[in-house]
């Protein structure tokens, strides 16, 4: 399988590893909706969606940039209707969009909680919700309909919570959709799978955190490029999963990992969270 003529939509996809994600769908010739908030340059974050747009476009794409925060659900369902209407139906949903804020619980302020929970657990519920039908009809045309979010397995242990419980909890919680949305949706025929990396990945987000250093990370290709080949298989035979990056692409046969390198000759890399 390849994802040419695939239809997908992706939340959050101006910059970093939705971008990756959308660049190596567009490569096949896929109709690409990105679905953010940044349309003006933003002052500290690089891209917009007409950036990204241009640049799906170039490798061989066809993009839908589409303005849309996801913290309200009206947008949500405006902008996953115009992507439909516009490519004809949906057979992709990433779920890529999130927040982060790692502050203990007595640090994190009442906005910031609500910003997590909005944007990772009410925005990725929402947006799924509003994407079922289109997908349910993808599967009646054969199409193998994926829906892809970007967040980790489920490894109920303190020392996951300790330090950052509201943001685990928010992330967590993307993760429950997917646990539950997998078994609903199974007797349709639409996958739903979880996708998380096992080092830091160099992204935009991650430069927020003040002491990390990139040098130590991988670059968002590697998760494009697993999110590929899970988003090739067979949505009947592939769903319900917690992935790894790394491991998805072991099972590709790529074991050479140093291409995704920030520093190539890297051999110690910065664990991400929910990792063992």
């Amino acid at each position: 399988m390849s994802l040419a003529g695939k239809r997908i939509f992706i939340t959050g996809g101006s910059r970093g590893i939705g971008l990756a994600i959308a660049l190596r769908a567009a490569a096949d010739g896929a109709h690409v909706a990105i679905a953010a908030k940044t349309s003006d340059p933003h002052p500290t974050l690089p891209g917009t969606i007409h950036t990204a747009a241009a640049a799906i476009d170039a490798a061989g794409g066809h993009s839908l940039p589409i303005q849309c925060d996801i913290r309200n659900d009206d947008e949500i369902a405006d902008a996953i209707l115009l992507a439909s209407t516009e490519f004809g139906g949906l057979d992709i949903l990433i779920n890529n969009a999130s927040a982060i804020n790692l502050t203990s619980t007595e640090k994190t302020p009442a906005k910031r909680f609500d910003l997590m929970f909005d944007v990772n657990v009410r925005g990725t519920f929402l947006t799924s919700q509003a994407a079922i039908p289109h997908l349910r009809e993808s599967a009646k045309a054969g199409r193998n309909p994926h829906i892809l979010t970007l967040s980790p397995p489920l490894t109920m242990k303190s020392k996951w919570f300790k330090n950052h419980l509201a943001y685990t909890m928010s992330k967590y919680g993307m993760s429950m959709c997917v646990l539950g949305l997998a078994d609903e949706l199974k007797r349709d025929g639409i996958a739903v799978n979880a996708l998380w990396p096992r080092t830091a990945i160099d992204t935009a987000a991650l430069a927020m955190i003040p002491g990390v250093d990139t040098d130590f990370c991988r670059k968002p290709e590697i998760i494009s490029d697993a999110a590929y080949a899970i988003l090739t298989k067979p949505s009947a035979e592939t769903t319900g999963n917690f992935f790894i990056d790394d491991e998805v692409l072991a099972g590709e046969g790529v074991t050479d990992l140093d291409k995704y390198s920030v520093v190539p000759g890297t051999k110690e890399f910065l664990l991400d969270f929910f990792i063992d």
